[in-house]
């Protein structure tokens, strides 16, 4: 009898997809994302990491710092590099109107705007010459 090599299954875990997809950095972290609430599969809003996507699956994730929308392709074997997980699933993400912002853009600062940082005031002071009071 010859061993045949395990296929990989029709079906996967929520978490771990999310993880060998590289959309969250730890399984935990993405059990811990879907229990909150901030994950939906195709349209639904799910609160348990055991649940199953397959292929065709369309998820909704509500990350930190934006808002992803992705068609599952694949079911994942490992995490690997980013250029194998990125063959997992297809970006749906919407583009934003030109001019609109996400609200973590939004919350960031252009370099040099605003109220300088105590790094960029030191490097200002530097520049500036010493002036002694005591003449």
């Amino acid at each position: 009898m010859e061993k045949q090599p395990p296929s990989s299954p029709a079906r996967q875990r929520l978490d771990k997809w999310l993880f060998f997809a590289r959309l969250i950095k730890s399984r935990s972290l993405a059990q811990k994302a879907i229990e909150a609430g901030h994950v939906a599969v195709n349209g639904a809003r799910t609160t348990q990491s055991s649940a199953q996507v397959k292929a065709g699956d369309t998820l909704e994730l509500s990350l930190e710092r934006r808002d992803l929308v992705v068609r599952v392709l694949l079911p994942g074997t490992r995490r690997g590099p980013y250029e194998e997980a990125r063959l997992l699933y297809e970006d749906l993400t919407p583009e934003l109107p030109p001019g609109r912002r996400t609200p973590f853009e939004q919350a960031t600062r252009e370099r040099g705007a605003g109220r300088p940082t105590k790094r960029e005031r030191r490097v200002t002071d530097r520049l500036k010459p010493d002036f002694d009071d005591d003449d």
